[in-house]
């Protein structure tokens, strides 16, 4: 939120003083984080000064309209004659005030003035626009001084233009929607300097009468439950918005459209509520306050066209919705400039989070529902009401109804129980419980001594508790962010300083470092990255729609999902059951970009649901949960085994001088699958590699990956119709595996080494194209016993000489005897025995044989 500091001081009296810098400090210390503090008066340097124009030369011949202009800008540029300027606005006329800047003068973004020729004529400063000082975005034309504004030729500009304010750009926490208005931070600011608040709220404001100011019913008084109106006839539609309020408006980010609705950015700006403003002749029939019908449109004053559901809230007339409520209203009964004499003034009360699941489902992220979602007063919509009509009177004419609307479903505020003493054994600085009090009513709450009572939690940060009194605190209406006692203890502490309370840094326990659970986790990330994979962190939510594009069965686990209360996007409201999907997005995301040859990897947590478990019970944040608690709410929290995954797109290995390179396959998914087991301490002879049929995989390309016979992951290429549903390259490969079922890390003896020479001995075998390469590999060891060092598959070859349905499978083996040298015998022996091993189980035969 932006905010000039002239305009707080109309409501708190800061010291007149008061340094940039304490300012800046003093909001830092109520918890709100300041973005910027810009002094406007030093963002143009150089002479700014008014100017009147005095002469227009029209100059023609040139592709655009250029003016040649004499203007007085008095004694400013020494010589008291007039300025030669050339321009190109067309929007003022002989004898308009504008705002110059003379040669010498620089403006925002380090933009250098100076005399030049140009289009012919002498050209010394520039006739500025709003967009060239810095002051909004209008480059439509320069400023034209109003004709009552206190200034004459030569005088400095900054004050009439208002540079000679500072601007604070405050980030406002979701927490504190109250400080979105002048009304909250003056409250906050008068806390910290301690001087007087106006308060603009406390204004005396009419009450609804007994016949409407325009006939509404409210049917959800849930998700509405307060609405007001009044309204204005007889509004000069041409009326313009004054330019002080325009340049209030500018400074907060907001751009001047028109009067009325001006003002009620304004009226939002100020109290923080936000107000609509409807054109009464484009109102067809009474107002009707409702839930949206699922399939309902409404165009919104943006032009888009929006399908609604029934979560939306919808004011609407006998044509339907006109309205959005709370986000942003409709095109058909919007105020036209030039055309709208009859106002209707709306300013209601609606449900937070009913505001903020329409926000985010229509992606409207409005300064109102900015606000509504953060909660707004419901105490001051009358006052709203009332002032943005005194404010359109005075400046637009027209006479404002005696009749107002208030519906008012409002309830009122809880009190709070709160320990007297809790604020002191909760943060371990003595706060007397008159003090508690103090703040707590500065605040605005409404605090009255209930009975002593005994302690319950005694001084668990070294103070004494002792015997208290319970406090029976009742919040303000602008303060719906306090709910419980842990709020009133915070406000307790931040008022009264946060630089109070000391800092106690816990002493560290001894550990033994790293568990085996992280020391793994490391180890496969490490390994995975040495490969050439690229880790990435996906986001875990994921759409409806997934199960259906990655082909998984009716009945697969991972199609039961794990549905947020509050998704970030509709779009994607389930937890992910598998981390292909998000990783598939991240690649898809990427190879948009341009990238093509892309390994990634991810390593987190999928969410199973547990069906039947119910609902968590309800925990308060007044004590510590107790065990029975805790395991009541812990099966309900979702299963949540951490996997890995890797994709894989493009080429493995790169093209270049050294060769053609190579893309990368199902095998390499595997490879993938094997150095992650590796990794984990599991050893080789424990891992298992079998074909196998899963989605998302290519039935003909995918295995699974067992370890003590249990199926831990699989690896692969991906079916083709996943790969086209996810619009990904053909041949993209993956593997992903379930961390949390693999058994724990033997313990590895230290290797033997043999001093003795290996014996190396070559075997190729012919086998059927479905026995797979791993069971060969484990026939030969078993055969050929403790002599076998190491054996590996160096050759793949199928052709006509061997037969359809036949391939050979190349090993080489390697003998060693850990104390002597082995003899040809030995070693021809130890082949033979493991040929026929695997000619016993696997119908082996040698090539060649």
């Amino acid at each position: 939120m932006r905010v000039s500091v002239s305009w707080l001081r109309e409501y708190v009296d800061l010291p007149a003083d008061l340094p940039t810098a304490d300012l800046e400090q003093a909001l830092v210390d109520l918890g709100i984080e300041v973005e910027s503090v810009v002094d406007l008066a030093a963002s143009v340097t150089g002479q700014l000064v008014v100017g009147e124009v005095r002469e227009i030369e029209e100059l023609t011949g040139f592709k655009k309209p250029i003016r040649f202009c004499r203007v007085d800008v008095g004694a400013a540029n020494g010589t008291g004659e007039p300025q030669e300027i050339v321009c190109g606005a067309r929007n003022f006329a002989v004898g308009d005030r504008v705002v110059v800047i003379l040669p010498g003068g620089v403006l925002p973004g380090g933009f250098a003035i100076g005399a030049r020729k140009t289009y012919g004529h002498n050209s010394a400063g520039m006739i500025c626009s709003a967009k060239e000082l810095g002051l909004g975005d209008d480059h439509s034309g320069i400023i034209v001084l109003p004709p009552d504004a206190a200034a004459k030729p030569g005088d400095d500009a900054r004050p009439v233009v208002g540079l000679d304010d500072v601007v604070l750009d405050l980030e406002i926490t979701p927490d504190r929607g109250y400080a979105l208005s002048l009304r909250g931070l003056a409250r906050e600011l008068s806390h910290a300097f301690e001087v007087p608040l106006r308060d603009p709220a406390l204004a005396p404001a009419p009450g609804g009468t007994e016949t409407p100011a325009y006939p509404v019913e409210v049917r959800d008084p849930v998700g509405c439950d307060r609405f007001t109106a009044r309204l204005v006839r007889g509004v000069d539609p041409t009326a313009p918005t004054p330019s002080w309020m325009q340049q209030r408006l500018v400074t907060a980010g907001i751009r001047s459209i028109s009067l009325p609705v001006d003002i009620t950015n304004y009226v939002m700006l100020e109290l923080g509520q936000p107000m609509h403003a409807f054109d009464a002749d484009r109102i067809v029939g009474p107002l009707v306050v409702r839930r949206a019908e699922a399939g309902e449109k409404l165009t919104t004053l943006d032009g888009v066209n929006r399908v609604l559901t029934a979560d939306d809230m919808v004011i609407c007339d006998d044509t339907g919705p006109i309205s959005l409520a709370a986000v942003m209203g409709g095109e058909t009964s919007e105020v036209v400039t030039g055309g709208t004499t009859n106002v209707l003034f709306e300013a209601a009360h609606w449900d937070p989070a009913m505001v903020g699941r329409t926000a985010r489902r229509h992606k409207l992220f409005s300064e109102a529902a900015k606000r509504w979602e953060r909660g707004v007063d419901p105490a001051v919509a009358l006052v709203a009401l009332e002032r943005a009509v005194r404010l359109l009177t005075e400046h637009g004419g027209g006479t404002p109804r005696a009749e107002i609307l208030d519906i008012d479903h409002v309830r009122p505020r809880t009190p709070i129980s709160l320990p007297a003493d809790l604020p002191t054994r909760r943060v371990g600085v003595e706060y007397p419980p008159a003090r508690v009090v103090a703040l707590l009513e500065r605040v605005g709450c409404t605090v009255a001594q209930g009975a002593d009572r005994l302690s319950e939690d005694p001084g668990t940060v070294g103070v004494a508790s002792g015997v208290g009194t319970v406090l029976s605190v009742t919040p303000p209406t602008w303060r719906p962010d306090l709910t419980d006692p842990a709020d009133l203890v915070e406000e307790v502490v931040r008022l009264d300083g946060y630089d109070k309370v000391p800092s106690v840094l816990p002493s560290a326990p001894p550990g033994r470092g790293l568990t085996p659970r992280q020391r793994r986790r490391r180890a496969v990330a490490d390994s995975l990255a040495e490969r050439g994979y690229v880790e990435v962190l996906a986001h875990p939510f994921v759409s409806p729609e997934l199960a259906d594009q990655l082909g998984l069965p009716a009945d697969d686990p991972r199609r039961p999902a794990v549905r947020l209360a509050n998704p970030l996007s509709e779009e994607e409201p389930l937890l992910r059951t598998t981390l292909l999907g998000p990783l598939l997005g991240t690649l898809k995301r990427n190879l948009g970009r341009g990238h093509r040859d892309l390994a990634l990897y991810e390593i987190g947590a999928v969410f199973h649901p547990r069906v039947g478990a119910g609902s968590p019970p309800a925990m308060g944040v007044d004590r510590r949960p107790t065990d029975a608690e805790f395991a009541a709410a812990d099966a309900v929290v979702p299963a949540q085994p951490v996997h890995v995954a890797v994709v894989l797109s493009g080429d493995i290995d790169p093209a270049g001088w050294w060769g053609p390179g190579r893309p990368a396959g199902w095998a390499d998914a595997i490879e993938a699958a094997r150095d992650v087991l590796a990794a984990a301490g599991i050893p080789d002879e424990r891992v298992e590699v079998r074909a196998a049929e899963y989605a998302p995989w290519h039935p003909g390309r995918c295995a699974e990956l067992r370890v003590d016979g249990a199926v831990v992951g699989h690896a692969g290429e991906l079916h083709p119709a996943v790969v086209a549903a996810l619009e990904l390259p053909r041949r993209t490969c993956a593997m992903e595996l379930n961390l949390d079922t693999l058994p724990p890390t033997p313990v590895t003896p230290a290797p033997t080494v043999s001093g003795f020479p290996p014996a190396l001995i070559d075997v190729a075998l012919v086998v059927d194209d479905s026995v797979p390469a791993e069971q060969v590999r484990r026939a030969l060891e078993a055969g050929a016993g403790e002599l076998l060092e190491d054996v590996r598959l160096f050759d793949v070859y199928s052709g006509a000489q061997l037969g359809e349905g036949r391939r050979s499978l190349a090993y080489k083996l390697t003998f060693r005897a850990p104390d002597r040298t082995l003899t040809v015998e030995e070693a021809v022996a130890a082949r033979d025995a493991a040929v026929a091993v695997a000619a016993e189980r696997l119908g082996a035969t040698l090539r060649g044989a």
